[in-house]
């Protein structure tokens, strides 16, 4: 009898601890943060800037060329022959053309070149951040840092903890 009386509580304590289990849990980190500290992040900003500078240098030098040929142009426009002057003109438009194109591959060239330098370090933390998830029982982790989350139940910060398998210090 005294049996039959503790196997209600039993059930409810089961029923309990498993309901309990069910419940999500949440987390929050703000990437910006993680990857700003991440390690690798600074040689490849340095890597990225001199990048940069190389292809605004060469712009700067086609800039150059154009703005010599077009000035060149004008001084002597009045004692070209047609023939020349056309010559001219079409060089100007090809280096004008060459300038731009160069424009635009440099622009698409900047953001393969941050791609590849940045892939390998937000992928880190991408892992560590499933790690610490799975790690420490998170249904949820949300990104607060592009204010993309207005409301969110009370969360845990797992900053710390991804720090932590990133190995960066507190």
């Amino acid at each position: 009898m005294k049996k039959l009386l503790y196997l209600p509580l039993l059930v409810l304590l089961l029923v309990g601890t498993t309901v309990s289990a069910q419940q999500p849990k949440f987390g929050h980190i703000n990437t910006s943060e993680l990857l700003s500290i991440m390690p690798g992040r600074d040689s490849a900003q340095v890597k990225m800037e001199q990048y940069a500078q190389t292809l605004e240098q060469q712009f700067t030098t086609m800039q150059t060329e154009l703005q010599t040929k077009y000035q060149d142009y004008l001084t002597n426009e009045a004692t070209y022959s047609d023939l020349i002057r056309q010559s001219k003109q079409r060089e100007i438009t090809s280096i004008q053309e060459r300038l731009q194109e160069f424009q635009e591959q440099a622009q698409q060239d900047l953001v393969n070149q941050e791609n590849q330098l940045l892939t390998p370090i937000i992928d880190a933390a991408r892992k560590a951040i499933e790690d610490v998830a799975k790690e420490n029982g998170y249904s949820y982790v949300f990104d607060t840092a592009g204010g993309q989350v207005l409301y969110f139940p009370p969360s845990d910060n797992i900053m710390n903890l991804v720090k932590a398998k990133l190995g960066i210090a507190q």
